[in-house]
């Protein structure tokens, strides 16, 4: 274990994972999440199918790779969390690490209220009928009601505080292990059934769940234009962000934790098959089940999909939907959970940190505060309800704003210095040597270098400009 010292320059033991596999699955835990299962789907939906997939694809394996190596390699390297990490690596650049830890602190405060919407469906399709499940409104009444959100995100919470008071091999490695291993095999079962369904709308049409999986792989090039395509692609980026937890702080801690005996280049590699692998699959869960019932009109459900239109696909399916239903929500739960234990361990390593306190001490502040805002944005559907004008178009709520803070801004921001940093001020050799420290040689340093220095900043300059609204601005 690596040691560390505290406020009274005692040396005490610095958490970590027991080993590649641990670290392994934690880390794929993190990325795989809402992201994954919730965003990726309706995002995949509404940005035809297959091109979106394929695009997604090449994003993860020529730029994924490069950032989530570069958060890991900053973490192990300076065994430290993103605030102290980045002020090691260069003073003048502390306020990156900063600012990766404020993502993940505003991150908290809405993904725990969306997780207790899905402890919410969870609860329901086991103790209600799916077809009051399935109504229209029935989401928003949930939503928007005064004490019944409070109460779902506070035991919703409360699972994740549990995990992350017990440490990182007591707690959020050995719950990754068997959460992921149930993921898994939930999400297999659940795709292989949302292929196999057919049905027959009033009209006389009939769709099949495979017709509906070529829509999901097949590119659909029919009347893309320019900018349909750069939405596509801005979109896909976007996504890549928030599904592999690049740029918020968690991946830098996380790396902190990882033995020097550990193949970096391989783990990040099997952490990106592995997340894309469960994007996919999420995927082939709802697109298919989607057209199958509602043809192409369904896709456009946007980020309603999971909460207003899979209900309907649900009670579509007869008998069986309530089955499949309580399953979905279960993986969905687990799903959350993992990924929302990162995000708080994040906050909780860099303020054990910075302040030199306990696990415990430093949870109860966390929890409390997390809480108390994440109150604010479950009354933002009510008594604080406001339209909120968003700067690249449309408008929000409370939750909607912290997301376009955190995932529009924010995280592009960090990736654009953090390549500046290594790229240009420290080198990409200062990356590439940590991860060949275990003995095993990178391959493509070339390319490394590349999309750090010219290719990752370009990219972070046309997401930043487009989620202000520049582009429709012009246009």
């Amino acid at each position: 274990m690596k040691t560390e010292k505290t406020s009274v320059g005692e040396l005490k033991e610095r958490s970590g994972f027991s080993g590649s596999l641990g670290f392994i699955l934690a880390a794929a835990g993190s990325a795989v999440g809402l992201g994954n299962i919730w965003r990726f789907p309706y995002c995949a939906a509404e940005g035809g199918g297959g091109l979106f997939l394929l695009i997604y694809i090449i994003l993860v394996v020529v730029f994924g790779y490069v950032l989530l190596s570069t958060d890991i390699s900053i973490g192990r390297k300076t065994g430290m969390s993103s605030i102290n990490a980045y002020g090691s690596m260069n003073r003048k650049w502390k306020f990156v690490g900063i600012l990766a830890f404020i993502v993940p602190s505003i991150i908290i405060t809405y993904y725990i209220v969306i997780g207790g919407w899905i402890f919410h469906y969870a609860a329901s399709y086991i103790t209600m009928s799916g077809d009051t499940i399935a109504q229209d409104g029935y989401f928003t009444s949930f939503i928007s009601s005064g004490a019944a959100p409070i109460v779902f995100m506070l035991i919703y919470l409360a699972v994740n505080a549990v995990i992350v008071m017990l440490g990182v091999e007591k707690g959020i490695e050995r719950f990754s292990k068997f959460i992921m291993i149930s993921l898994i095999a939930l999400i297999i079962f659940i795709a292989v059934y949302s292929v196999t369904i057919t049905h027959t709308d009033e009209s006389g049409v009939t769709r099949t769940g495979l017709d509906g999986l070529a829509v999901y792989f097949i590119p659909n090039f029919d009347g893309l234009t320019l900018s349909g395509f750069a939405e596509i692609l801005m979109n896909a980026i976007s996504q890549m962000f928030f599904s592999l937890s690049i740029a918020m702080g968690i991946m830098v801690t996380y790396g902190s934790y990882v033995k020097k005996e550990v193949n970096l280049s391989k783990s990040v590699k099997q952490i990106c098959i592995f997340d894309s692998a469960v994007a996919i699959l999420a995927g082939m869960i709802i697109v298919p089940a989607v057209f199958v019932f509602f043809g192409m009109d369904g896709m456009t459900a946007g980020t309603g999909l999971m909460f207003v239109t899979l209900p309907k696909v649900f009670q579509a399916m007869g008998g069986f939907g309530p089955v499949i239903a309580i399953m979905f929500f279960i993986m969905v739960a687990f799903a959350a959970i993992t990924s929302s234990v990162s995000i708080l361990e994040a906050i909780v390593a860099n303020a054990m940190e910075v302040f030199h306190k306990t696990r415990k001490q430093v949870c109860l502040v966390v929890i409390a505060v997390a809480a108390a805002v994440a109150v604010i944005v479950c009354l933002g559907y009510n008594v604080l309800y406001a339209e909120i004008p968003l700067p690249a178009g449309g408008t929000g709520q409370i939750l909607d704003v912290l997301d376009y803070m955190s995932n529009d801004i924010l995280m592009p921001f960090i990736a654009l210095f953090t390549c500046i940093l290594i790229g240009w001020v420290l080198k990409p050799s200062w990356v590439t040597g940590e991860m060949e420290a275990s003995g095993h040689k990178l391959g493509a340093k070339g390319l490394f270098s590349v999309m750090l220095r010219f290719v990752g900043p370009a990219l972070m300059v046309i997401l930043i400009l487009n989620a202000l609204g520049v582009f429709n601005k012009i246009g």
